[in-house]
């Protein structure tokens, strides 16, 4: 008997030691995935998703677009040496809160928050296939069933089944935001709970990726633009710059502020680094651009040679340019004889000089006084102050625009197809970025110079686009590998002489996923470029200039 009772004893002491074991091991502060609001974990997908996007769109891509070049950190940002260590970890982490927020609203029946989440997911992956090519996909985010090593879904497919989720979200969105159930209220960061809103960016981004793969499935893309714009009650799009898909910053960490904030980098060396690229100054000068002075900073000191100065000139003196007041470099011939330097070889433009992309010696370009790395360069143009800033008015992420939606159908119309007039949608594209960064009154003028007016070509169409991008570059590297405009040349120290069409499968997907992501190498395409982009496996197959499926046999960019 007593070791009956013995028995008992022990086997209520392990049951309450157990017991406060798992009290222990929960987290007071931790939220219940069983019971917790979509809500709380739907801010986090919208904030995470705008971070990530304006970090490679105003990042490294703006520098293969030569929207900016850098003179410190060179190699990723002019050169495209990635080194195979592109990952795309944090897009798929998003995605994984997404697929809980979709699952939770479907199980509340909350129809609004189901309909921006597969908006996301089509954003998402929509990215993910038009940056790496094949992708986990139909059977991604499937870990907890122990799906760890997921096969790729090509990226047409891919492409396929994100149009399909902005049909399913089209009609999520339709209702008027009184009838759904689950109010959402500030974790929209977006749209700030306006279904009606959510369902034009839902519309919008079909728009962009029915254009995507025109080359390829020209008939599906055909009947995807045409119905949209058939039918604006069914399927509403942005046609305004008030309907912009914009987040903004609270600037309160480094976490949500303006990437490279100089409030969170003490020597501000990430901002004094960056600097507007040499290609897109001069095409916005030609068109006498007026955006070029709210991205940009004129340079604190130009140059000027004379023939006629006494030899050895080389002094900085105050003068005044249009009324302004600035300073200016007087140079004599024999001083940049003495550098080994032709006055072919700087830039004497008294208000904007950008840096020339991928050349070697940049902090010292146009006679810069100091080699150093992220240098104070008076003599070349810096981005806009206001780029120095956790947060501001014009320091939005940019997820779609109005701009980008008529261009979209500027283009489309000059296929032939029925979305409307090309001059119109044109205009309207150009006067909607004037208008989202402040300069509507001077849009006008603008678009009536022989320069800017509508001529009907694409590479004119193309090249108003990739201005209106400006943050958001991605798109453009998306356009200009569809399109070959607008025309680019890699610098002189760029890895390969023609830009880069992806990036590299990273090296940690190889080593854990090696045999689904070398069948996704094995659908690229070899070019005569794919040897300067081998990766560390010295694979050519898994090339920056490997075409993906997108651009295979459509002879562009190149």
């Amino acid at each position: 008997m007593r070791h009956v009772l013995a028995v008992l004893v022990l086997v209520v002491m392990f049951c309450g030691c157990k017991k406060q074991l798992e009290r222990l091991n929960q987290n007071p502060n931790g939220a219940d995935p069983s019971t917790t609001s979509p809500n709380l974990v739907l801010s986090t997908v919208l904030t995470t998703t705008g971070q990530q996007y304006v970090n490679l769109g105003y990042g490294d891509i703006a520098g293969v677009m030569q929207h900016t070049q850098n003179d410190g950190g060179t190699g990723p940002h002019n050169e495209y040496d990635w080194s195979g260590t592109n990952t795309w970890t944090p897009w798929y982490d998003i995605l994984r809160n997404n697929k809980y927020v979709y699952d939770r609203s479907v199980a509340l029946g909350f129809e609004f928050q189901q309909g921006i989440s597969l908006t996301m997911k089509s954003m998402i992956f929509g990215l993910i296939a038009d940056v790496w090519g094949d992708a986990p996909y139909s059977q991604a985010l499937e870990g907890d069933a122990g799906n760890t090593f997921p096969p790729y879904d090509s990226q047409q497919s891919i492409y396929r089944g994100i149009l399909a989720d902005l049909q399913k979200a089209n009609t999520l969105l339709a209702k008027p935001a009184n009838a759904y159930t689950g109010a959402i209220g500030t974790a929209d960061v977006y749209y700030n709970g306006n279904p009606a809103q959510w369902r034009k960016l839902a519309n919008s981004l079909a728009l962009r990726y029915y254009l995507r793969i025109s080359d390829k499935l020209p008939a599906i893309a055909k009947a995807g633009i045409e119905k949209i714009v058939a039918d604006p009650t069914t399927y509403p799009i942005i046609t305004s710059a008030n309907d912009d898909a914009l987040m903004g910053f609270a600037g309160n960490s480094v976490n949500d502020s303006w990437p490279n904030a100089v409030a969170y980098n003490s020597d501000s060396g990430h901002y004094r680094q960056t600097k507007m690229c040499a290609t897109f100054v001069k095409t916005l000068e030609s068109m006498n651009d007026p955006r070029l002075g709210v991205w940009a900073n004129k340079v604190q000191i130009f140059l000027h040679v004379q023939n006629n100065f006494p030899a050895r000139t080389d002094k900085i003196v105050d003068t005044i340019v249009g009324g302004e007041s600035r300073q200016v470099r007087y140079l004599s011939p024999d001083v940049l004889a003495a550098k080994g330097l032709t006055v072919n070889a700087i830039n004497q433009d008294p208000n904007y000089v950008g840096l020339p992309p991928a050349i070697q010696g940049g902090p010292v370009y146009n006679l810069g006084p100091d080699p150093s790395q992220g240098a104070h360069n008076p003599h070349v143009s810096w981005l806009n102050t206001i780029y120095t800033g956790a947060n501001g008015s014009l320091l939005k992420v940019r997820l779609l625009s109005a701009a980008e939606v008529h261009f979209i159908l500027a283009e489309a119309a000059l296929k032939g197809w029925a979305a409307g007039d090309a001059q119109t949608h044109y205009n309207a594209a150009i006067q909607a970025s004037f208008v989202a960064w402040g300069l509507a009154g001077a849009y006008s003028f603008y678009i009536a110079q022989p320069s800017v007016a509508f001529n009907g070509t694409l590479q004119q169409l193309i090249t108003q686009k990739w201005i209106a991008s400006w943050t958001a570059a991605t798109e453009s590297w998306f356009d200009w590998r569809r399109t070959g405009y607008p025309v680019l040349v890699s610098g002189p120290h760029a890895k390969c002489p023609v830009l880069p069409v992806r990036l590299y499968y990273m090296l940690d997907e190889r080593n854990l996923n090696w045999a689904n992501t070398e069948s996704a190498e094995n659908n690229l395409q070899l070019t005569s470029y794919s040897g300067y982009g081998a990766d560390a496996t010295n694979s050519y197959q898994n090339s920056a200039w490997s075409k993906p499926w997108v651009c295979q046999g459509t002879g562009k960019p190149w």
